[in-house]
C-alpha cells in the first residue's frame, strides 16, 4: 500500500481553514483514506485483509469492555488544528454524545479518549512518528499502536500521558502478550489472535 501526497502550493501554502475546505470539498476516491498530514492532503488505499482483521478484533474487544458512554468508531476524522493535521485513525474511542452532537465531518482531538493505528509497510513510520506527535499535541490521552512491521517482530505499544509532541510508553508487548488499557477502560486486550504478517 502506498500513499499519494497532494502537496499545498509553494510559498505561503494553505491556512488550516483553507486545508479543511479543500479536504471537505474534494472528490475523495472511493475506499481510500484521505488525511491532512502536516499541511499536506494524503490519499491512502484501503488496508490489506490482515490489517482489517486486527481492526475487527480490536473493535469487538473494545466494545465489550468499555464504559457504555463511549463508542468505538472505525475511521472517524480527528482534527489537530495546531499541527495542521486531520488524521483518520483505524479506530477511535470517543464519547457517543460527542459524535452524536458534533456537526460536520470531523471531531477535535481534545474530545478523543483513545486512537488506534495499525501499521502497513508504507505508513509505519508515519504511525510511529508523525501521528504519535500529532495525537500527543492534540492531547489524546491514549494511543495504541499495533505495529505489524516493527524491526524486532510485531509489537503492540500503548502510549499515554501526552506531552508536547510525545507520549510516555505505558506498555510494549509482542503479539500474543496481553495489553492492559487503563481507565476509563480497565480492559486487558488479547493479542494472541493477531495475524503475524
Amino acid at each position: 500500500m502506498s500513499a499519494l501526497p497532494i502537496e499545498p502550493p509553494r510559498g505561503d501554502g494553505y491556512s488550516w481553514d483553507e486545508l479543511l475546505e479543500l479536504w471537505e470539498t474534494m472528490d475523495h476516491p472511493e475506499g481510500c483514506k484521505v488525511e491532512i498530514i502536516d499541511g499536506s492532503i494524503t490519499v491512502t488505499p484501503s488496508p490489506a485483509n490482515q490489517h482489517s482483521g486486527i481492526g475487527y478484533k480490536l473493535l469487538n474487544a473494545l466494545v465489550k469492555g468499555m464504559p457504555e458512554e463511549f463508542g468505538v468508531y472505525p475511521q472517524v476524522d480527528v482534527a489537530i488544528p495546531g499541527y495542521q493535521s486531520l488524521y483518520v485513525p483505524d479506530l477511535t474511542v470517543v464519547p457517543q454524545a460527542v459524535v452524536d452532537n458534533t456537526p460536520g465531518h470531523y471531531i477535535l482531538a481534545s474530545e478523543v479518549a483513545l486512537t488506534v493505528e495499525i501499521t502497513s509497510p508504507s505508513n509505519a513510520r508515519r504511525d510511529r512518528v508523525t501521528k504519535l506527535a500529532g495525537y500527543a499535541l492534540g492531547g489524546i490521552p491514549l494511543y495504541l499502536l499495533i505495529d505489524r512491521w516493527a524491526s524486532g517482530g510485531p509489537m503492540v505499544t500503548l502510549f499515554g500521558k501526552p506531552g508536547d509532541r510525545t507520549y510516555q510508553v505505558l506498555q510494549s508487548a509482542k503479539f500474543g502478550d496481553p495489553v492492559y488499557l487503563p481507565a476509563p477502560f480497565d480492559l486487558t486486550l488479547d493479542t494472541s489472535t493477531f495475524p503475524v504478517n
